[in-house]
C-alpha cells in the first residue's frame, strides 16, 4: 500500500498540469474576500528536493519543470523576493497568464538559486496552497488549510515542513485516510458574513485499483454534503479501464448535481521506441471558475511545446 513515493515524481508533467489548474482555480476563488477552506486529501511530503537521489533516479523533473523553466522562465529573478511578490500581484489582478503565474510561484521557492540556475526545490500542493494563502494581499483573510497523509515517511516529512512555516492554526494535519476524513469537513465552517467556501484537491497515487472508486465515491458524497464546493481531481491516463472510466463518472456526478465541470488532459507523447513511465494525466474540476477553460487553452500549447517528446503529444480542455 505504501510503495508509492511522490519524491520520485515531483515536478513531472503531471505535477505541471495539476498545479497549473490548482493555482488558477485558487487565484480566482481568492478574488472574493471571504475565507476559504482548502483541503488536500493526499498531501504527500509537502515539498521536494530535485537534486536528491529520488528525483535524480527517476529523471521526471528533468523532463518536466526543468524543461519548462529552461524554455519559459528565463526572465525570472527568483532570488529577488520583492520582484516575485510584485509579479504575483500582477497575476492576481489579471488572471490571464496562468503559466507565468505558476512559474513565478515555483521560482519563489528557489530564491537562493543563482540567476539562470536550474531550480532545486519543487513545492507540493500543500506548500503551494500555503504560499497563496500567505501573500500579503491575502494573509489577513485567514484561509484554512487541512492536510491528510497516510504514508509514514511522507507524514513525518510533511510535519517537519509545515512546522517550518510557522502557520499556527491556519494549517491542520492528520495522519488519516483523506477519503474518510473529508466527510467531517463538509460543509466547511461559515466565514464572517455567513458564506461557506471550500476547495477539495483529491490526488491519490492510484497504486491500488480501488482508489478510482474511492475518488468517485468521495466526490459523490461531497456534492451531497456541499454542492457548491470546488472539487479538483487529478488522475493518471493509463491502460486501465478504471482510469478511463473515472472522468466519465465524474462528469455524470456533476451533471446529476446540476453543476458545471471542466476536464483537462496533458499528453507529452511517446518517443520512438517507447518509454517507461506515465505519459499523460488529467484534471477534472467540478464547479470550476469560468476563467479556467480559456486560461488553460492559452497555457497548455506552450507546455506541450516545451515538454512534448513524441507521438501522441497534445492536450484537451472540455467543459460543460
Amino acid at each position: 500500500m505504501f510503495s508509492y513515493r511522490h519524491a520520485f515524481h515531483a515536478g513531472n508533467h503531471a505535477d505541471v498540469l495539476k498545479h497549473l489548474v490548482l493555482i488558477a482555480t485558487v487565484r480566482h476563488l481568492m478574488q472574493k474576500s471571504g475565507a476559504l477552506t482548502l483541503i488536500d486529501t493526499h498531501a504527500g511530503a509537502g515539498i521536494y528536493r530535485l537534486d536528491d537521489q529520488a528525483a535524480q533516479t527517476s529523471g521526471e523533473a528533468l523532463a518536466g519543470i526543468a524543461r519548462l523553466q529552461a524554455a519559459l522562465a528565463t526572465d525570472f529573478k527568483p532570488n529577488v523576493a520583492a520582484a516575485a511578490v510584485d509579479q504575483a500581484q500582477t497575476a492576481i489582478d489579471s488572471e490571464a497568464n496562468i503559466l507565468q503565474d505558476y512559474l513565478r510561484l515555483i521560482a519563489g521557492f528557489n530564491r537562493s538559486a543563482a540567476p539562470g540556475a536550474a531550480w532545486k526545490v519543487y513545492p507540493g500542493s500543500p506548500l503551494i496552497l500555503h504560499a497563496l494563502m500567505s501573500e500579503p494581499e491575502r494573509a489577513a483573510v485567514h484561509d484554512r488549510l487541512r492536510l491528510f497523509e497516510l504514508h509514514p515517511t511522507d507524514w513525518q516529512a510533511l510535519q517537519a515542513h509545515v512546522a517550518q512555516l510557522g502557520a499556527g492554526r491556519q494549517i491542520s494535519m492528520a495522519r488519516e485516510d483523506g477519503f474518510v476524513a473529508l466527510k467531517a469537513l463538509l460543509p466547511p465552517p461559515a466565514a464572517a458574513g455567513g458564506s461557506r467556501r471550500a476547495l477539495v484537491l483529491i490526488d491519490p497515487s492510484y497504486e491500488i485499483k480501488s482508489d478510482y472508486a474511492k475518488v468517485a465515491a468521495a466526490v459523490q458524497d461531497g456534492l451531497k454534503r456541499f454542492v457548491t464546493g470546488v472539487y479538483a481531481v487529478w488522475y493518471p491516463i493509463i491502460a486501465r479501464p478504471e482510469a478511463h472510466a473515472l472522468p466519465r463518472r465524474l462528469k455524470t456526478l456533476a451533471q446529476q448535481a446540476g453543476r458545471d465541470w471542466l476536464h483537462a488532459t496533458l499528453h507529452i507523447g511517446v518517443p520512438p521506441g517507447g518509454a517507461p513511465g506515465l505519459s499523460a494525466s488529467g484534471m477534472f474540476v467540478i464547479n470550476p471558475p469560468h476563467t479556467l477553460a480559456p486560461a488553460l487553452r492559452g497555457a497548455l500549447p506552450d507546455v506541450v511545446q516545451a515538454l512534448g517528446r513524441g507521438r501522441g503529444q497534445g492536450y484537451t480542455v472540455d467543459a460543460g
